[in-house]
């Protein structure tokens, strides 16, 4: 524990960095024999000098007074954010209590930490800034003319597919990459993002394995779903609705009432689908109200997310939800304490209920990969070619995406079972279950596995 809430682990420290070179230089620096002049103060900032490949060292300082906001500052030259240094800094000071000493910070140090609270001052609260109402009847033009250009792109759409499943979809492979390609900048031209990146999906399945034809044809129907959904909208639900033009990739806002509650941080992982993006998927679990929820926070090439929650501490803060049917997206809002360590976990289900939760889910949104769920007392164990999660009290179990068996965290999870049943968190969809968060079967802590 530290004067400003709780030390960072370092998987907490190495899920800021923006990439896995930078993760792998930050943990080379991590260690006391590369700094000098190092401190930390009740201020809640830790600095140090490092040495580099010039005559003089970096100056690196961070600021950890809030684990989800964390700043950071080096005098280096890399562009990336953080950069090595400063995950260098945190991994020491994340170690041992005594591997940074309590001290006052240099005037270098000292002088960015003033100029933070300067600048955060004169923004003023969250809002604050006065910003001039947008014409409500030029945006709903807008949106007219929008809706008029991704109409137009799903009606082109739905002609490709038509033609390839005439032609055959043998036709796919034969056609290239390009085809698809094609395609999908249609799209970006008719504003529909959602619908460019299902067909970039499509294009990645021709001849990618043996009995290709097979999901090419699941998804095409799932493409083809969606474009109906579009181009007859009106006649939705408007929990659906809301669903499909979410999927269509037109933007949402937040809808729902603030709920505030003791939201515990299940797990955190990035993805980087788009080259040009880094997308944190933030998953929490109301303790009163039982319910879980999604962030999303999305970072620039380069650059970590801001946001980072983490893993197993509890946060008051206020979210809402965002539209649609499912309602597990929602925007953070009010936080009133920093997150803080808590003993209490999820409740679990088994496997067989686990598989029908995701089905019911589906009902709600066709195209859903996946649902949070949460199992109770299961053991993994070998199964086939790859590993399962088996119930501990049953005779049921389900198969780990192929993705998650090939991770290094299907270890730290075997480890931490030893053969005895563990709670674990993660993704169920239909390839399997991709395990996120486990708990051993007594008191210990929540070990991250991604």
């Amino acid at each position: 524990m530290t004067e400003q809430g709780v030390r960072w682990s370092a998987d907490q420290v190495l899920a800021l960095a923006p990439d896995a070179a930078s993760r792998k230089a930050g943990s080379r620096l991590g260690v006391a024999g590369q700094w000098s002049e190092g401190g930390r103060s009740g201020e809640g900032i830790v600095w140090g000098l490092c040495r580099g490949s010039g005559g003089s060292a970096y100056r690196t300082v961070v600021d950890v007074a809030d684990v989800s906001e964390p700043a950071y500052s080096c005098s280096c030259p890399s562009r990336k954010f953080p950069c090595k240094h400063a995950l260098g800094l945190l991994l020491l000071w994340s170690g041992e209590e005594d591997a940074v000493p309590r001290g006052e910070p240099p005037a270098w140090a000292a002088q960015w930490r003033e100029g933070r609270r300067k600048r955060a001052a004169e923004r003023g609260p969250e809002g604050g800034s006065a910003a001039s109402s947008a014409d409500p009847e030029a945006a709903r033009r807008r949106a007219e003319r929008r809706a008029e250009r991704i109409t137009a792109g799903a009606t082109e759409l739905e002609q490709r597919l038509a033609d390839l499943l005439r032609s055959g979809l043998a036709t796919a492979e034969r056609a290239g990459y390009g085809m698809w390609e094609e395609t999908a900048a249609r799209m970006v031209d008719a504003q529909a993002p959602g619908l460019a990146a299902r067909v970039r999906e499509l294009g990645a399945i021709p001849g990618s394995g043996p009995g290709w034809p097979v999901p090419l044809l699941e998804e095409c129907a799932l493409v083809h779903l969606l474009d109906q959904g579009w181009l007859h909208r009106e006649r939705l639900p408007e929990g659906l609705a809301a669903t499909v033009r979410s999927r269509v990739g037109l933007p949402v806002t937040p809808d729902g009432p603030a709920v505030r509650d003791q939201w515990l941080v299940l797990a955190q992982y990035d993805t980087t689908g788009d080259a040009k993006l880094t997308t944190r998927r933030i998953w929490l679990h109301g303790v009163a109200t039982d319910r879980t929820a999604l962030l999303l926070s999305y970072g620039a090439a380069g650059r970590a997310p801001e946001l980072a929650l983490p893993v197993g501490l509890a946060l008051d803060a206020e979210v809402s939800a965002y539209p649609g049917d499912g309602r597990q997206r929602v925007a953070l809002g009010e936080r009133f304490a920093p997150p803080a360590p808590t003993a209490v976990r999820p409740k679990g289900v088994t496997t067989a209920q686990a598989t029908a939760r995701y089905g019911e889910a589906l009902r709600d949104d066709p195209w859903l990969e996946s649902v949070p769920v949460t199992l109770e007392s299961v053991i993994p164990t070998p199964g086939g070619d790859s590993w399962q999660l088996a119930d501990a009290d049953g005779d049921s179990a389900l198969p780990l995406t192929p993705a998650a068996a090939a991770r290094p965290g299907l270890w730290r999870l075997v480890a931490l079972s030893g053969g005895d049943p563990v709670t674990v968190f993660g993704e169920c969809g239909h390839r399997g279950f991709t395990p996120l968060t486990a708990w051993p079967h007594g008191p210990g802590d929540a070990v991250s596995l991604y």
